[in-house]
């Protein structure tokens, strides 16, 4: 039964016919998964990020871009000051919803990142700030948000959908975009990236 298995895999891996439609599937796979995501990240912001300015649920405050381009680094998660008001640091800004499942799947991969990276979290059309803090504090999420009920903060960004994340370079520069679930390890390698390399 076995050997008759492996000689019939065998035959379809010989058949030139077959690899050749294999890879046309695969090709058109990888297309379609290519123009969603180039139609997930239009619009989004590029280039120098756009002022972000709030105070976050746990009091708190963030600037980032303009004259506040470096500034706000506020509690860290484990406790002490959060590297994001260093110069020479890359940064994980986060857009996010309490009505969003990816989002909620998504959170430990954020609140481990922010163990080693500076993240600024945006909670986008989920309520004021109390109402956010009562949020993550039910779920025991450490990393403090900024409440963007009113999805100004989402708007300047161009956030249409989340999550949404970029990595933002020490010298404010948006190095990577990404909409919806992602990875820590995705993430931390581009946050390195933008660290390391991209200046």
């Amino acid at each position: 039964m076995i050997s008759s298995r492996l000689s019939s895999l065998r035959s379809a891996l010989s058949d030139p016919k077959r690899w050749r439609r294999w890879t046309l599937e695969a090709l058109i796979v990888i297309a379609i998964v290519a123009g969603i995501t180039t139609w997930q990240n239009s619009g989004l912001a590029s280039g120098v990020a756009p002022p972000l300015s709030g105070t976050r649920t746990d009091g708190s405050t963030v600037k980032l871009g303009a004259e506040g381009a470096r500034s706000g680094g506020g509690p860290a998660v484990g406790g002490g000051e959060a590297p994001a008001g260093d110069a020479e640091t890359a940064r994980l800004v986060v857009f996010w919803a309490t009505w969003c499942k990816v989002c909620k799947a998504n959170a430990g991969t954020i609140e481990a990142i922010a163990q080693d990276w500076p993240v600024i979290t945006v909670a986008m059309q989920s309520g004021e700030r109390e109402e956010v803090a009562e949020f993550l504090e039910e779920r025991g999420w450490k990393v403090p948000a900024i409440a963007d009920d009113d999805s100004n903060i989402a708007e300047a960004w161009g956030v249409r959908a989340v999550p949404a994340h970029f990595v933002v370079d020490p010298a404010g520069h948006i190095r990577f975009r990404v909409v919806g679930y992602t990875t820590s390890w995705g993430l931390r390698a581009r946050l390195w990236w933008a660290q390391n390399i991209a200046n």
